[in-house]
């Protein structure tokens, strides 16, 4: 019986995939769900479960980034809304899928092809280059504004408007040029993969517009401070790995 997880962030897509596991209780111990990437993180290394059926896009982290973080990586089965030519690369590179919504018929092909393995989680050939795989897999989407929560509305502030972002603990906060703060569900690495090439990283937990740059100022160790233009004047320092990425940009 494998020890198995479900991360999603559709509870319906959870309790279905939960009533079409039933019938293979003898195959499938369901220890524990999660409904984001950094909720399922957590539970993967403190469960340290032999399979999970992971979602992709996810809030605070995606499937993509938790994969990304773990030092033991167990068997995986994407539950995905990936389109016909990625779901061909998932099975060319032998990474299981389930295209949602998840039919009966295709989850008992997925059963039957776990239970062929006689190996560790490990060692099998579902996580061979799995990462790899997965970058390129990537869904790359053209936004031009980000969402966030001002008591029970959502507004939509456009990406021009936006000063920088900055990592603060688990959390990430958007700065708008008239001085304004807004705590989004995005992660700083989420953030460097969806806007587009105007922002830069410029640290492990900043990346700013690069429009709404005043003036770079080099400091004695080869970092920078970035001032920008917004109404509060922010002062923000570049990582030491990320100077070449600043001068390329600012063509110094």
């Amino acid at each position: 019986m494998l020890k198995t997880v479900l991360i999603d962030d559709e509870p319906l897509a959870v309790s279905r995939l939960k009533r079409l596991l039933q019938p293979y209780r003898e195959d499938f111990e369901i220890v524990a769900d999660a409904n984001n990437g950094q909720d399922g993180l957590a539970l993967i290394e403190n469960l340290r479960p032999d399979l999970i059926f992971l979602d992709i896009e996810m809030p605070v982290l995606s499937g993509f980034e938790m994969l990304s973080q773990l030092e033991e990586v167990p068997l995986v089965v994407f539950v995905t809304a990936f389109d016909q030519y990625a779901i061909r690369a998932f099975e060319e590179n032998s990474i299981d899928y389930l295209l949602k919504p998840v039919e009966a018929e295709r989850l008992e092909k997925t059963v039957e092809k776990i239970r062929k393995f006689k190996v560790k989680p490990s060692e099998s050939p579902f996580n061979a280059n799995l990462l790899q795989v997965l970058e390129r897999l990537k869904p790359k989407k053209e936004i031009h504004s980000i969402s966030v929560k001002v008591g029970e509305r959502f507004i939509f502030i456009a990406l021009t408007d936006i000063s920088h972002f900055e990592a603060e603990d688990k959390y990430v906060f958007l700065h708008t040029l008239d001085g304004k703060s807004h705590l989004t569900n995005y992660t700083i690495s989420a953030l460097e993969e969806k806007l587009p090439d105007f922002f830069v990283r410029v640290s492990r937990s900043s990346i700013v517009n690069s429009m709404a740059i005043k003036e770079l100022q080099r400091e004695f160790n080869g970092k920078f401070v970035v001032l920008m233009k917004d109404l509060k004047r922010s002062r923000i320092k570049t990582g030491s790995s990320y100077g070449e990425q600043v001068r390329r940009l600012m063509e110094i």
